[in-house]
């Protein structure tokens, strides 16, 4: 017991900020221009969702969460972290998940998208992990190369589908929806922190908006 309260987070964290944005500039570098694919692909996935087509709409994303576990975590993010295989196998069953709700249509949400708070959220924290996102590194003094790019890294492809399953999905299979996500969100933040990065702010940020929308959607759902 003694020995696992010695450790600190940092211990867990075994590489540092600069072979972390060597590895998500590896991922650009490699797989430019696919991001125009991947990125046109959330756009539809966000229209299909908006024109109650929700089952098509969680069939999109769902080959992008599968390309993201093997090419992000399993090929790459594995060598600097031996949780990477781990999570890859996580982001497959996301992929997973979503197909069997596109092929089920398990806890999909019919009701009025215009007039409805919880979607006005989801499609706000979609926009942001489509187009903020990508902005960040660049901005911030970053390559071109460093931009994360939904589909092809793993951040903006959790965010952009929390906010998309937040608008097309209700009761249990929202809930379940969201759970590999907002992990993945939780451990990327927590890595971001310990690397002193400014970018653990922002999704801890994102997920306490995703939070105060699945909250105020269950309640709704219940009157």
């Amino acid at each position: 017991m003694n020995v696992w309260t010695s450790y600190q987070l940092q211990d867990f964290i075994p590489f540092t900020a600069e072979v972390y944005f060597r590895l998500l500039e590896r991922m650009g570098e490699t797989f430019w221009p696919l991001h125009l694919l991947t990125m046109a692909l959330g756009a539809a996935t966000l229209v299909l969702a908006l024109k109650h087509r929700p089952r098509l709409a969680c069939l999109l994303p769902a080959p992008l969460w599968a390309f993201v576990a093997v090419a992000f975590f399993i090929q790459r993010y594995a060598e600097l972290n031996w949780a990477g295989g781990y999570i890859g196998y996580a982001f497959i069953a996301q992929a997973v998940l979503l197909v069997v709700i596109a092929l089920t249509g398990w806890g999909t949400d019919n009701a009025p998208r215009a007039t409805n708070p919880p979607v006005a959220i989801g499609i706000a924290i979609t926009l942001f992990g489509l187009i903020i996102m990508p902005l960040m590194a660049p901005l911030s003094g970053g390559s071109w190369y460093q931009a994360e790019v939904f589909g092809i890294h793993a951040d903006p492809s959790a965010v952009t589908t929390l906010g998309m399953v937040l608008i097309m999905l209700r009761g249990f299979s929202l809930w379940i929806a969201v759970i590999i996500p907002a992990l993945w969100l939780v451990v990327s933040g927590l890595t971001l922190q310990v690397l002193g990065l400014t970018g653990a702010a922002v999704l801890f940020a994102v997920l306490a908006i995703v939070l105060v929308g699945l909250v105020w959607k269950s309640i709704k759902a219940k009157r």
